[in-house]
């Protein structure tokens, strides 16, 4: 089946049921992970806050997510999308529960560090997904996944500022956020009842062993390490960002405390790797199982220039339009701003299609080129632009950045289909990794050198995009009776 004859609206379709299904379940643990945001100043209010406090909760938001997708993508190469997405929107809506109940800033900062969690639905989709669509389809429906979940923190931003006034009162925010939890909660039984892991007849592949991706080389075994730095580097950044000489909401003894865990935590991570992969260093791996683990590398770095860039830009977009234009208001910037993460909803889908389409090294070069020049523009944004015109060029911007997540995520799954949990949760942490790059890079330098920042860093990527491999052929993985099937991958 072609590209152009997926019919979203064919529900008795079974894989067009299991996407509408799981980008619905990926809307959801997005509606609560960003839930707080469009909330903090009534949050704040209510029980009294500081702005280093308001800061340091946004900061707790995503540091959880960076070790979160590594191991639920880890759980769902070995338990099945279906039971570890339900388990984890409960999960959520019990978190959920325990912020909105928050009576000091200590339990506020607990629960939405904890919350991060909900961060990792995504990588659970991308293998349930994958399990779904053939490869010729794959990326238009990694894409409308994407795209359609990504939309939850702006339903968010939309809906709960809105149902918190109806209710009223200094509580209006804790009974809003009770609302989201008990949607995710019911929505977690649902997907279990409804979800189902492959098509009826199809095998879901597990990794032979689990603690760590299978590597086909020594050589890559010593890359996939180095490749899992930026993320200890990234948390012991987080770390800093609210240690005594900056934010000041964690005591020196505990930033102490985290970077030793780290460090230990990395090390306890090696052993895991190594054991994985001991056989690499005893025989070669046989040819029909080896996969290049640098195609996984080069998609790391394509998320972190690409969603990386996303979260750092939306974070700072309004600012950015309340400095540069100072007539507005706080409400005419946020909304003005909120294109940017709008525009998720064509972007994605069209990089997946463009990949299906196109290929895949091809498209995902023209895009982040496209990304590159789009930060150029705005880079050079002043107050003298028309305010219509800077935001038709966030716009822009956005698409090529939005559109290449969709092509970065076309190929994921067809890396290796028993490992596109674990391929997924790197790939997706990666991209937390680069938000924490430049909106650290944000607070040393100007707007303007910031956006050409990542401009400059794409086309460094760019360079790294040139030597992916196109997935072609078929793809060998093991049977339970320890037979090979092989897996069309376009």
């Amino acid at each position: 089946m072609s590209t152009e004859n997926l019919n979203l609206l064919a529900v008795n379709d079974p894989k067009i049921r299991t996407l509408h299904i799981t980008w619905f379940a990926f809307f959801l643990s997005f509606v609560v992970w960003f839930n707080h945001a469009p909330l903090l100043v009534l949050i704040q209010e209510s029980l009294q806050l500081s702005s280093e406090q308001v800061k340091g909760l946004m900061i707790l938001n995503v540091a959880l997510t960076i070790p979160a997708r590594i191991v639920v993508g880890i759980m769902v190469d070995l338990y099945g999308p279906r039971r570890v997405y339900s388990t984890l929107l409960i999960l959520s809506s019990v978190i959920c529960v325990g912020f909105a109940s928050a009576q000091s800033f200590d339990q506020l900062a607990l629960f939405r560090f904890l919350l991060g969690v909900s961060g990792a639905g995504f990588v659970i989709g991308i293998r349930m997904v994958g399990e779904w669509f053939p490869a010729k389809q794959v990326g238009i429906a990694e894409g409308i996944y994407g795209g359609w979940g990504n939309f939850g923190s702006a339903a968010a931003a939309m809906s709960l500022p809105a149902i918190a006034y109806w209710f009223g009162g200094d509580e209006g925010w804790r009974y809003a956020l009770y609302c989201t939890a008990a949607i995710i909660f019911v929505y977690g039984i649902v997907y279990f009842l409804v979800a189902r892991d492959t098509p009826k007849g199809s095998t879901y592949f597990k990794p032979k062993k689990h603690g760590g991706l299978e590597v086909s080389s020594v050589k890559d075994f010593y890359f996939y390490i180095f490749m899992n730095l930026p993320m200890y580097l990234a948390l012991s950044v987080l770390t800093w960002k609210l240690s005594p000489s900056n934010i000041g909401l964690l005591a020196i003894e505990i930033c102490y405390a985290i970077y030793l865990a780290l460090v230990a935590l990395f090390i306890f991570q090696v052993y895991n790797i190594y054991r994985v992969n001991i056989d690499v260093f005893k025989r070669p791996v046989e040819e029909i199982h080896r996969y290049q683990f640098k195609q996984v590398a080069i998609l790391d770095l394509a998320y972190l220039v690409t969603f990386g860039s996303e979260l750092a830009v939306v974070s700072m977009l309004p600012l950015f339009f309340l400095e540069t234009y100072t007539d507005l208001n706080p409400v005419k910037a946020g909304l003005l701003a909120s294109g940017f993460a709008f525009m998720n909803l064509v972007a994605r889908p069209s990089g997946g299609w463009f990949s299906d389409t196109f290929g895949r090294r091809k498209s995902l070069s023209f895009l982040i080129l496209g990304l590159s020049f789009g930060y150029l523009i705005l880079s050079q944004i002043n107050s003298q632009w028309p305010i219509f015109l800077a935001v038709l060029a966030t716009m822009s911007c956005s698409f090529f950045v939005q559109a290449g997540e969709g092509a970065v995520f076309a190929v994921v799954p067809l890396v290796k289909r028993r490992m596109t949990g674990q391929i997924a949760g790197m790939v997706g942490a990666y991209g937390n990794v680069g938000a924490v790059i430049f909106l650290t890079v944000l607070t040393f330098v100007d707007y303007s050198t910031f956006f050409l920042i990542i401009g400059g860093s794409a086309i460094l990527v760019l360079v790294a995009v040139q030597f992916l491999v196109e997935p072609r052929g078929k793809m060998a993985e093991i049977l339970p009776d320890g037979s090979v099937q092989l897996i069309d991958v376009g």
